[in-house]
């Protein structure tokens, strides 16, 4: 049997947040680029949001050290509003990979505790398959289709539940159509 795999990096909360992002887990350490949330190097999350509120895809890496620029990224987090964790906190990797597929999670977020954490958070926006199928069970809720968002009650609160295309290159999408399903969700939710 694989090895529990607790989360390696703590919730980004910054003050302020209005929205938490939610993926499934981290890939292995060995794929990372930086430390922080989305870190693969052929993970596009960060060239989403540099053509999206850059114009440049290219804004957030340091490209002769094929890494992304963390301060950079968590600044910009900060300074949009954009909190960051993981549904799962312990996972078993079923496969020798990063893939979502070969995940069996162990232990699922505190979603609960983390939006307490954020009492400006008007929404939940999910990056994936596995972390969209979480989020619906553990609120059960209808599945929204990528791109689009349905409501869920989290304690005495309405928050938005926005379901969008993964940001993975095996994801088959081309990166201007993923941008334009996260530029919908962050115009709606008065980010960009």
């Amino acid at each position: 049997m694989q090895h529990v795999e607790r989360h390696p990096l703590e919730p980004f909360l910054p003050t302020g947040a209005r929205i938490l992002m939610l993926g499934s887990f981290p890939p292995k350490r060995e794929r990372w680029s930086m430390d922080f949330f989305y870190p693969n190097w052929i993970n596009d999350m960060w060239r989403i949001m540099g053509f999206l509120f850059h114009e440049d895809k290219h804004y957030f890496e340091v490209k002769e050290h094929k890494v992304f620029d963390r301060e950079c990224i968590a600044e910009f987090c900060s300074s949009k509003g954009l909190a960051l964790y993981d549904t799962a906190t312990e996972v078993r990797r079923l496969k020798d990979n990063a893939s979502d597929k070969f995940l069996e999670i162990v232990t699922p977020t505190d979603i609960e505790a983390l939006i307490a954490q954020l009492p400006n958070a008007t929404a939940i926006v999910t990056t994936g398959q596995k972390a969209t199928d979480i989020i619906v069970e553990k609120f059960c809720c209808i599945e929204p289709p990528i791109g689009s968002k349905t409501d869920i009650k989290i304690g005495n609160r309405t928050i938005h539940f926005w379901r969008m295309p993964s940001s993975s290159r095996a994801y088959p999408l081309a990166l201007d159509k993923k941008a334009a399903h996260y530029a919908t969700m962050l115009r709606e939710e008065g980010l960009l």
